[in-house]
């Protein structure tokens, strides 16, 4: 499969937030299906990882009081299935969307983006940054991670 190469200075979100460059804070207003941190261990680096929401139909909803500090949010589809964007794709702020997923992203006659930083989707298997670490849709694949 072709890979998507990106030389990129970036904070990574939901799956290497780091606080020193971003801060997320959950909110109560979903009850108890609110949003939660969960503190992790993803390529040997500390993370937080965002886990709840509150799911209706094929719908996931997270709300968070603070999400700021994000300049690039990388997304992997592991699930096997296509990506089929139905509705609003979105992200609140600044921030660039990368989203990959090898088995197709489908934009539906209703799809529609709302952002105002860029957003890039790909059939990609993975994204290599330049320093070697490979973000990939094969998650029994390990990778080593050092500082850009």
């Amino acid at each position: 499969m072709p890979r998507l190469h990106y030389s990129l200075l970036f904070a990574f979100l939901l799956l290497f937030p780091a606080s020193a460059i971003a801060q997320i804070i959950p909110d109560s207003t979903l009850g108890a299906e609110s949003s939660r941190l969960v503190p992790d261990t993803i390529n040997n680096l500390p993370s937080d990882r965002i886990s709840g929401g509150a799911t209706r139909g094929s719908n996931l909803f997270h709300s968070f009081r603070s999400f700021n500090g994000i300049a690039n949010i990388f997304t992997r589809v592991t699930g096997g299935q296509p990506s089929n964007i139905l509705g609003t794709l979105g992200v609140l702020g600044n921030a660039n969307l990368f989203l990959i997923n090898p088995k197709g992203i489908v934009f539906g006659p209703n799809a529609r983006l709302d952002l105002r930083g860029s957003f890039v989707a790909s059939t990609a298997d993975s994204i290599v940054f330049n320093n070697g670490f490979e973000f990939s849709t094969n998650t029994g694949q390990t990778s080593s991670w050092s500082e850009i």
